[in-house]
């Protein structure tokens, strides 16, 4: 089986990026949410993904933009995907009319269930766990349960986020099966700076997952 899709999130640095790339990263994350710790300035997205090989998709993450916002990093014509972090609704993501990724912070079946209503049919969606007062990237994990129910249901791709790093991503691919994997704080050396071994890490148990499947 293949192997699921790879995000390296909140990639602050050229370096990050391209590491991220040579590894098999399928897409890295920018952040342009200005409360988080790993979020860059509009002017460093040329320099970060400066080189980076075809077919790794460059994903810019935002909180409860307004539109002009989201112009804006569209007209630099660097992004490739858009990635909603906050209560935007079906109706303004779609409005851009470019791909995006809908992230849902899980507190429950239910509540994940009604969340993802409105965007079935339209986008990749990405399960993030839910701590009061952030909008992801705590290295936090929900239950696998729901995400596996949600998987199971969804008709749109669902990507899993939330607290995995090389010790447990074998574990929630088995169980979840998820289109991909996202990840930030699990790779990290401190927020917004990678450490290369356990990206390293990371991809080989991605990998061996799924060999263990085969």
């Amino acid at each position: 089986m293949p192997r699921p899709r790879v995000k390296i999130c909140g990639i602050t640095t050229n370096e990050d990026a391209i590491l991220a790339a040579r590894l098999g990263a399928d897409a890295i994350g920018l952040v342009f949410y200005p409360d988080s710790p790993r979020a860059i300035q509009l002017h460093q997205v040329g320099q970060i993904v400066a080189d980076l090989p075809a077919f790794t998709t460059v994903v810019g993450l935002l909180v409860d933009p307004d539109a002009a916002e989201v112009e804006a990093i569209l007209d630099q014509g660097l992004v490739q995907c858009l990635q909603f972090h906050g209560n935007e609704t079906a109706r303004f993501c779609n409005s851009f009319g470019f791909p995006y990724i809908k992230a849902i912070r899980v507190q429950g079946l239910a509540q994940a269930e009604a969340e993802l209503e409105q965007f079935a049919g339209h986008c990749s969606v990405l399960l993030d766990a839910f701590v009061k007062g952030t909008q992801g990237g705590t290295g936090s994990r929900f239950d696998w349960d729901i995400a596996q129910a949600l998987v199971s249901n969804s008709p749109n791709p669902v990507i899993l986020a939330g607290g995995l790093n090389a010790g447990n991503v074998g574990r929630a691919i088995a169980q979840v099966n998820p289109y991909g994997v996202d990840v930030s704080s699990g790779v990290e050396q401190c927020p917004g700076i990678k450490q290369a071994d356990l990206m390293r890490q990371f991809f080989a148990a991605v990998q061996n997952s799924v060999n263990y499947q085969e």
